[in-house]
């Protein structure tokens, strides 16, 4: 890789600036020499050679965009002069071939998990509140208010310190001194926990369950079994109305679904209980109860096998494609090859290189079922208006990625290039060793959210510009697509994967690195940021309409 500009496939006719460039520097890639007619700044990409009005621009090998008018020599590429343009697919064509990468450096390795009596594997171990509609969210949080600090759960609100030291220069009348007072942060460690053995209580507060259509309380439904299913989850405790669409048996139905039932559940419906006070004392009292016995779990060496990795992106930038996206994607490989699973989502963000990916599929009924949810979640985007080529934002925009073709070509990258063993849909679980394709929206935390729902048990998040998001029961790894926003966000960024820009590691170094991070963190040995953070983010998807 140079060390200022990159050709990301023998096929594409622009070249990607790793640096900022002057206008007037002199470039040549391939035989062909040009000065730039203006300056470049990284992540951005320019043409070597004068594009006419309509012509095809290509990245990492695929159709990303079309001229919108003659873009001379030497200049940048931007919505000023390219529009969204992506290859048409049709059926798979090919039988796929692949070769793994060797893994014999941890075929003898384990992780610290917590073993499920359905043969799931936790990286943590969990108890979860969750309320059957937004009606109960209250009363969650009272629970909330009741257990964490007493449980050694919360951490100490350091910013409502600095809150009170404003509040007493106030009333002594140093107004003037307010505005130089700087927050200086305090120890984040809290009481000692009570349980050991349990990483933590947590929340699932949504504004769902009712009022909108029964698919969406049905999804809800389906979404939140996911959840109590996730081998990261010892039980829930779970507070119903009575009078809502998402009923206690829809949910239980759904749960049926994914197997026998092993875990303990605490079910309250209020209408049923009387008073809230009464609500309230049993579902503590119960919870506690309940926390006492899933404190008896502890962690045993665990087969690298039982690792289900989500694959997400978020806040991406010009550099996602060509180094944390693809580094993620070496190691989704190595995981293929060590029996384990990963999942790869978004699917607005595969639009353009969707018959690489049909072509990855193991068969024909995968590839098809493929096929079928990304046309239907197409028409469903244009038939309100919408598609997929207004998925980039202005973030994504402004560092390099100018259409969605681009945006998902680039994303794409974090799937690797291992065979594609299974395509579910929003909220189906993940059962199948290999990668596997989540339908799920480019949003991050919807998308987060599903793949813990689908039984991710830890999750690779890559950002360019810098994303604080997390979830309440797996695991998130932040990874930053450049060193700048590594040192500028530390406190949410895990693993700096710049060095591939600077040419300091290659793609699979990192990607290794990476899978011994994870290692670490589904044994309990380490937190990643967000953790350490409680970003403990959740929305579940509307696909329909309120009512």
């Amino acid at each position: 890789m140079s060390h200022k500009y990159l050709k990301i496939h023998p096929d594409d006719n622009v070249l990607v600036a790793l640096v900022d460039l002057k206008a007037g520097e002199s470039v040549s890639f391939s035989g062909t020499t040009t000065q730039l007619a203006e300056p470049i700044p990284a992540k951005h990409k320019f043409v070597l050679e004068n594009m006419r009005e309509n012509d095809s621009i290509k990245m990492y090998g695929v159709l990303v965009g079309k001229a919108m008018k003659t873009i001379p020599a030497g200049t940048a590429i931007g919505t000023h002069n390219v529009k969204h343009k992506s290859a048409d697919f049709a059926a798979k064509k090919s039988r796929y071939s692949w070769q793994a990468p060797d893994v014999s450096r941890w075929k003898n390795k384990t992780f610290d998990g917590y073993q499920r009596a359905d043969g799931q594997a936790g990286t943590a171990n969990y108890w979860i509140v969750i309320p059957m509609v937004f009606c109960e969210n209250r009363n969650v949080n009272m629970i909330r208010h009741a257990f964490e600090e007493a449980l050694g759960f919360s951490k100490p609100d350091v910013y409502k310190s600095y809150v009170d030291e404003l509040v007493q220069l106030y009333r002594s009348g140093n107004t003037e001194k307010i505005a130089s007072t700087r927050f200086r942060p305090a120890s984040l460690n809290g009481k000692e926990k009570l349980f050991k053995n349990i990483d933590g209580i947590k929340f699932l507060t949504h504004e769902g369950g009712c009022g909108g259509t029964r698919q969406d309380s049905d999804a809800l439904c389906a979404l939140l079994a996911g959840y109590i299913h996730n081998p990261n989850v010892a039980g829930a405790t779970i507070l119903s109305l009575g009078c809502q669409h998402a009923q206690v048996d829809i949910l239980k139905n759904s749960l049926a679904k994914l197997g026998p039932v092993s875990k303990p559940l605490v079910v309250l419906e209020q209408q049923n209980e009387g008073t809230e006070q009464e609500l309230l004392t049993n579902a503590i009292r119960q919870t506690f109860l309940a926390l006492v016995e899933a404190n008896k779990i502890e962690r045993k060496p665990t087969p690298l096998s039982k690792l289900v990795v989500g694959l997400e992106c978020g806040g991406s930038d010009g550099f996602s494609g060509i180094s944390a996206n693809p580094a993620i994607g070496h190691t989704s490989d190595l995981i293929a090859a060590l029996g384990g699973s990963s999942v790869l989502s978004e699917f607005p963000e595969l639009c353009g290189v969707e018959q690489e990916l049909i072509e990855r599929c193991v068969d024909e009924r995968t590839a098809n079922r493929f096929i079928e949810l990304m046309r239907a979640y197409a028409r469903a985007a244009e038939a309100v208006g919408s598609g997929f080529d207004m998925n980039p934002s202005p973030g994504n925009i402004k560092d390099g990625l100018i259409t969605d073709a681009m945006k998902s070509a680039g994303a794409a990258k974090k799937g690797g290039t291992s065979p594609i063993t299974d395509v579910l849909d929003y909220t189906e679980y993940v059962t199948k060793p290999g990668l596997n394709l989540l339908c799920t929206p480019g949003n991050d935390v919807e998308s987060t959210t599903a793949l813990a729902g689908s039984g991710c048990n830890i999750m690779l998040f890559t950002t360019g510009l810098g994303t604080p998001t997390g979830n309440p029961i797996t695991p998130v790894v932040k990874l930053s697509s450049n060193t700048r926003l590594a040192q500028r966000m530390p406190d949410i960024i895990d693993i700096d994967c710049g060095p591939i820009i600077s040419g300091e590691k290659t793609i699979e170094q990192m990607g290794e690195e990476i899978l011994d991070f994870i290692i670490d963190v589904a044994s309990g040995k380490k937190k990643t940021k967000a953790m350490l953070l409680s970003q403990d983010d959740f929305i579940p998807w509307k696909r329909g309409v309120s009512l």
